[in-house]
């Protein structure tokens, strides 16, 4: 299976600095800072790219498990929203939310939720996480 490798760089400290962080694809370009983590700052942060993967990851996943279910999707879209907290005299990331829509043709609702609660537990992402961010999931049929 394929490593997958991406590079940062930071300059400076830790509220005045910026920082840039890239993909070997190429696909990821961007800049990112105190602000773009902490504030409103125009910009990219690793939360954002953390819940970009969890989307993409879930998505991906839960598509096999309906196809193995019989019940292929036509369309799934997964949005994730990844919290950090101040936690004690640091920062967690905390939580993982997982807003999902599916449109899948003679997939009844209980059996896509048990398949969408398989991936939440069984996608790569979501096992990266699991025991260190709570990870809920919002699924719905569209």
């Amino acid at each position: 299976m394929p490593t997958r490798r991406a590079t940062a760089v930071w300059e400076g400290g830790l509220q005045q600095g910026k920082g840039t962080v890239k993909t070997e694809s190429g696909a990821l370009d961007a800049s990112y800072s105190f602000g773009t983590r902490f504030e409103n700052a125009k910009g990219s942060n690793p939360e954002e790219l953390l819940a970009a993967a969890e989307a993409a990851c879930y998505a991906m996943a839960l598509s096999l498990g309906l196809e193995k279910a019989g019940t292929p999707a036509k369309r799934i879209e997964a949005a994730a929203a990844c919290t950090i907290d101040r936690v004690g005299e640091g920062f967690k990331i905390t939580t993982m939310k997982l807003t999902v829509r599916a449109t899948v043709p003679g997939a009844s609702a209980d059996a896509f939720q048990k398949a969408a609660q398989a991936t939440k537990d069984g996608c790569p992402v979501s096992g990266a996480l699991k025991g260190n961010v709570k990870i809920e999931l919002d699924a719905a049929l569209a």
